[in-house]
């Protein structure tokens, strides 16, 4: 058993209890951004919803299942816009369209839900959390080498395995770097790197 999947919560059924589920979780979501997640604590949740710290466990145990959760739903969105830009890909010639759109939608997703960074910097503080990043890495990585073996099945799959990794790594890289900057340098940084991504799959046959 990996370690992500020691993030622990009760999911309520009943709609008394969901609304109370989510409104801790849109409750963690505007402490972080006010906060930061490092300074992000349980008990300001219990300030600022008026949920005792008994019920507040009985969902959540600790921060880190609060910010798994939050990760893990904002990672799903992440995916679906993956796949909506690789759903472009019909032939190698693609490739670089694909990926610098990949790219473009990776960066306004961050621009758009400021959380997302804020999620992603407390898991790279985190054990648990690191592992939840590492396996959607390796999803969206996955998603790509698929797509890839669609336009190129006479590839190796594990020269598109290792191809889909090492330009999805890249990306979210070069995309946390710029948000890291002010926006106007940012997207400068962005299209210098969307250049210098690859423009086919030569690379794999030379």
């Amino acid at each position: 058993m990996t370690e992500a999947r020691r993030i622990v919560r009760l999911v309520p059924t009943q709609k008394r209890s969901r609304e109370r589920f989510e409104r801790i979780l849109a409750c963690a979501l505007e402490v972080m951004a006010e906060k930061g997640s490092d300074a992000f604590k349980m008990s300001d949740i219990v300030e600022r919803t008026g949920i005792a710290f008994g019920s507040l466990y009985q969902y959540f145990p600790d921060k880190t299942a609060i910010i798994g959760t939050l990760a893990e739903r904002y990672n799903a969105i992440g995916h679906e816009c993956v796949q909506k830009e690789l759903s472009a890909l019909m032939t190698p010639s693609d490739l670089h369209s694909v990926l610098c759109g990949i790219t473009d939608s990776y960066y306004q997703f961050f621009i758009d839900e400021p959380a997302v960074r804020d999620i992603w910097q407390a898991t790279q503080a985190d054990r648990v959390l690191q592992q939840l990043d590492e396996e959607d890495g390796a999803f969206l990585s996955d998603m790509l080498g698929s797509a890839l073996g669609r336009i190129a099945p006479d590839t190796a799959t594990v020269s598109l395995s290792d191809f889909s990794q090492v330009v999805m790594v890249l990306i979210a890289g070069a995309v946390r770097h710029a948000i890291s900057l002010p926006p106007k340098d940012g997207r400068r940084v962005l299209n210098l790197f969307k250049r210098m991504l690859p423009k086919d799959l030569s690379l794999l046959t030379s």
